[in-house]
């Protein structure tokens, strides 16, 4: 029987649905920091294949997840031309409460980082709780404390930013490893969760 791998298993999956771009990097680490230190797995569109179709893998990707987050930070236009708004965060999060009116499984949280914004960019989302980070480190440990209050393993926001802090180090060793300068290659993410997962399994010894 082959061994399962102990970073998969939809019970602890958490689909995570961020921009990708150098502003958001210490985010990006934090994410994978914070959700990782209440045990959970995080997963991203950065695991797929270029030669699969897209769509069909984020959608299976969403299903394999028992919680997804979506940040929505990045609803202004970029700065290359042409200027155009970020469309893929508010996509996913489409499809995952599509996903979640169908089969009733996932649980998904929304995050910003200006309050009162979603009511102007998404106003579809009226009613929702909408988890403020403030674009700070601090703000979105203690959102994510907020959204996993009900988890039996309840790390504290300085263990969140210790693993922070580890996995932040290491980077630059994995990119190296990577032979690239990106952190959002697969390989990077890959080591980046793996390496987020070891801080965590040192927390609880």
């Amino acid at each position: 029987m082959p061994r399962r791998n102990p970073l998969r298993g939809s019970e602890r999956s958490v689909f995570l649905n961020i921009p990708y771009d150098a502003g958001f990097q210490k985010l990006y680490l934090a994410y994978i920091a914070g959700i990782s230190a209440f045990g959970l797995v995080p997963r991203a569109t950065l695991e797929i294949p270029t030669s699969e179709r897209r769509l069909d893998r984020i959608i299976d990707l969403i299903d394999e997840c028992a919680y997804s987050i979506h940040d929505l930070s990045r609803v202004q236009l970029d700065r290359r031309a042409p200027r155009t708004p970020r469309f893929n965060m508010p996509f996913e999060l489409g499809l995952a409460v599509a996903r979640n009116k169908s089969r009733g499984r996932q649980r998904w949280y929304v995050c910003e980082s200006l309050r009162r914004r979603v009511n102007k960019s998404l106003s579809d989302l009226d009613g929702t709780e909408v988890h403020i980070h403030e674009g700070r480190l601090l703000g979105l440990f203690a959102v994510l404390g907020d959204i996993f209050v009900r988890r039996r393993r309840q790390p504290s926001v300085q263990q969140m930013y210790a693993i922070y802090r580890a996995v932040s180090g290491n980077l630059p060793t994995m990119l190296r490893a990577a032979g690239t300068r990106d952190p959002y290659r697969s390989r990077v993410f890959r080591d980046l969760v793996l390496a987020a997962r070891t801080e965590q399994l040192k927390l609880i010894r």
